[in-house]
């Protein structure tokens, strides 16, 4: 219950500050720990409730989601191949790898289109450690973000009467289910942060001491 009060009171706020809100909200969703699916229905939301301008909030959802994804490129880039490597897996960070050389500016554009549960964080993280060059890594977020966004939001205004009395009448499932998305990120990345800390000291442990 004091979650999902939380979140009435965040969705009121950001409604109140309308397409600014989506700044920080996207600084946040594409952070290391995300807030899955947050920015979609926040996107349509507003446009919903505000039918003529729903373009406006789909370019208020661009801008806060390539922010946000910059600075997680910024932080990997940063850390290079070895803070990658640290917070995923081996197995996955090959994978990563893999899709980067096979894709490059596909591997950012795809996943910042795709909608919940594709994750958007491992790409940038991916990107920036490989150090993707910096214009070819934006031109790809924006579009793919854009791209999503627009859609979403043509989608609030054109249904907005639906959309609302939607959330009316399922508002408290919504949240539920925006929590338990929250929720899962939250785990799954410390899950990839403690397997890959256990890996690490494995493999120190299996190396040869020197004499």
């Amino acid at each position: 219950m004091l979650l999902l009060s939380a979140h009435r009171r965040g969705l009121g706020w950001l409604v109140q500050f309308g397409g600014a809100g989506l700044i920080p909200l996207g600084l946040a969703d594409n952070s290391v720990i995300p807030l899955p699916g947050s920015m979609d229905v926040f996107t349509v939301w507003l446009a919903a409730n505000n039918r003529e301008i729903w373009f406006y909030y789909a370019l208020m959802a661009t801008i806060g989601a390539v922010l946000g994804g910059y600075l997680t490129y910024r932080i990997a880039y940063k850390g290079g191949k070895i803070a990658l490597e640290r917070k995923f897996s081996r197995r996955n960070v090959d994978k990563i790898y893999a899709k980067f050389e096979r894709w490059g500016f596909g591997a950012v554009a795809v996943p910042a289109l795709l909608p919940p549960p594709f994750p958007i964080v491992p790409a940038l993280l991916a990107a920036g450690a490989l150090q993707y060059p910096r214009k070819r890594f934006l031109a790809a977020l924006a579009l793919g973000r854009a791209i999503r966004y627009t859609i979403l939001a043509f989608l609030g205004a054109r249904y907005g009467r639906h959309i609302k009395r939607f959330f009316s009448q399922y508002y408290k499932q919504t949240l539920a289910a925006l929590i338990a998305f929250v929720v899962l990120g939250g785990v799954l990345a410390l899950w990839e942060y403690f397997n890959s800390n256990k890996s690490e000291g494995q493999q120190r442990r299996g190396k040869p001491r020197a004499a």
